[in-house]
């Protein structure tokens, strides 16, 4: 029985998100009524595609990759008591380091390049969240806002780096040269290249897997996820980080030191975030490519939310999103009235209400339960 005032566990971790998901997809049924198609129509052609076939899949987990990394990246700077919003820049300047050290050192053997490339990632996008956790730990400055105007700062760095430093001599798209490359035939694997594994298939068993850019990174996902969850739990560190979060007077009454808590928190945030340029990078686009975060810094906020900023239900929710993406472009394909700007309000339904209006049911939830108890 739960203290009064309080939900109880299970309706706070699984309830609340489910019921936000029903209405989220209630309204974004109307939405498709609307434009004169069938909302069950639609949404068993979202269904099919994203979990009908082995492709789909595919999609479904690679897309799910990325939203992992930011969800857990929005996660642990929420138990320190900040909103980092700056995933998006994060993942953009790692991108520069996974795309430099794969450029530099693309005479070194893959064993060694690709962990010092995801090595950089991370580094690289930890410091983009340093800076603006320094600012806020010392200077004052609202964490919201550096995050958010770092964003800008890096997308802009990194068109720069782009066309003056990485494109290829003699070509226009605006994008670097390969950091690698696989011969499935040979099994020939240089730069910092993450074979897909519908490559790892055709190299090692001979079975052609349907053609999808997903690769060993989700499995590294899963392992981050664990030990985030080992980092927050079974860590005085983040003891320290929760503490911070829960009741900053009481954690500095027991000696801990927040503003050092804010930078080293909002440093691992950015690395966390960072590591989409491993699975982008290095595992998809195998070259850096403008925009190649493609708002997965802003989705991790509601996959934080909906996960209730736990490993376990972060991945749960950020495999969630990976079938509405994988969903939504299987129907724009099926259904050209719901175009791809379409799929885009659909998704944005489901992260108003995973997302800022989260807490709207809850009130109600309470009265209801209280009620029973009563």
């Amino acid at each position: 029985m739960s203290a009064r005032g309080e939900l109880p566990g299970w309706a706070d971790v699984a309830l609340i998100p489910v019921l936000n998901l029903v209405v989220a997809l209630l309204v974004s049924g109307i939405v498709v009524l609307i434009i004169g198609e069938s909302p069950m129509e639609a949404m068993w052609i979202m269904l099919k595609g994203a979990v009908g076939s082995i492709k789909g899949w595919s999609y479904l987990l690679y897309y799910s990759t990325n939203f992992i990394f930011t969800g857990l990246a929005v996660a642990v700077a929420f138990h320190a008591g900040l909103f980092n919003i700056g995933g998006e820049g994060q993942a953009y300047i790692a991108g520069l380091g996974a795309t430099m050290t794969g450029l530099g050192l693309e005479f070194l053997p893959w064993p060694i390049v690709i962990p010092l490339a995801v090595l950089m990632s991370a580094l690289f996008g930890a410091f983009w969240g340093w800076v603006p956790g320094y600012l806020q730990a010392w200077r004052g400055s609202h964490i919201v806002i550096t995050t958010i105007m770092f964003n800008f700062i890096a997308s802009s760095l990194m068109v720069y780096f782009i066309n003056y430093w990485l494109r290829p001599v003699g070509k226009m798209a605006v994008e670097s040269r390969a950091v690698g490359n696989f011969d499935f035939s040979t099994f020939d694997l240089t730069g910092a290249y993450i074979p897909s594994l519908r490559e790892l298939s055709l190299a090692i068993f001979g079975y052609r897997l349907p053609s999808s850019p997903l690769n060993p990174t989700f499995l590294f996902a899963l392992a981050v996820a664990w030990g985030v969850w080992y980092l927050l739990w079974r860590t005085k560190l983040g003891y320290e980080i929760r503490a911070v979060g829960a009741n900053t007077d009481a954690a500095i009454y027991a000696g801990i030191r927040p503003q050092k808590i804010i930078m080293v928190t909002m440093a691992i945030s950015g690395g966390l975030a960072g590591l989409v340029a491993v699975n982008e990078v290095l595992g998809a686009q195998h070259r850096l490519v403008l925009e190649y975060v493609q708002g997965a810094g802003f989705v991790g906020i509601a996959v934080a939310l909906m996960g209730r900023s736990h490993p376990v239900g972060i991945v749960l929710a950020a495999m969630l999103f990976g079938l509405l993406y994988q969903g939504g472009t299987e129907l724009s394909f099926a259904k050209p009235e719901i175009n791809r700007d379409m799929i885009v309000v659909i998704q944005g339904l489901v992260i108003l209400f995973m997302g800022a209006l989260e807490q709207t049911f809850r009130p109600w939830l309470e009265a209801l339960f209280f009620r029973a108890e009563d």
